[in-house]
């Protein structure tokens, strides 16, 4: 009896680890959740001039004629781009991987920002996402269908289905290991 208890006791204590290191992780990406508003009001804190000085780097804005206008316009991107890289490693259904069509759009839409030669920010970005869009809808239309095809032919239901097919990487960085 003793051996069980000791047993039971080591189950517990590891699962009691795995929850508290959950809930600090949990709890940080939350709060830097509930903190996107005032993340994203940090460009009111740029100057509203061409030039920008100080004593870290000088930036110039050519294009946008305010280094004010572009942190605001940045702003408009980075925001939206890291709430969707949280949800794309944070999702667990089957269907996560066309996250990766609005990550392209918004990483191609900040580096047009930065690239002074561009006349708008928002133009024939779909041309550059065709390519990634091509791989990507096809593969969760796949995905899709093995999924119906395995509801016809077994007795699961949608969430069991959706469960088999998740993906649970052991941490962060094993996920990150599971692109690349």
């Amino acid at each position: 009896m003793d051996k069980q208890q000791l047993k039971l006791k080591k189950v517990e204590s590891s699962f009691l680890r795995t929850d508290k290191k959950s809930f600090i992780i949990g709890s940080i990406i939350a709060t830097f959740i509930a903190a996107t508003p005032y993340l994203f009001y940090l460009y009111e804190s740029v100057p509203d001039k061409q030039v920008w000085n100080t004593f870290l780097f000088t930036y110039e804005s050519k294009h946008y004629g305010s280094v004010f206008v572009l942190a605001w316009t940045l702003a408009n991107k980075v925001i939206p781009l890291i709430l969707l890289i949280i949800w794309f490693f944070t999702c667990r259904h089957w269907w996560y991987h066309v996250l990766i069509v609005p990550i392209a759009m918004f990483s191609f839409q900040i580096f047009t920002i930065f690239n002074d030669d561009q006349s708008y920010i928002d133009s024939n970005q779909i041309l550059f996402l065709i390519p990634i869009m091509a791989i990507i809808v096809p593969s969760i239309y796949l995905v899709r269908a093995k999924i119906f095809n395995r509801i016809n032919d077994a007795g699961k239901t949608m969430q069991e289905l959706e469960d088999e097919f998740r993906i649970k990487p052991k941490g962060f960085f094993d996920k990150v290991k599971e692109y690349f």
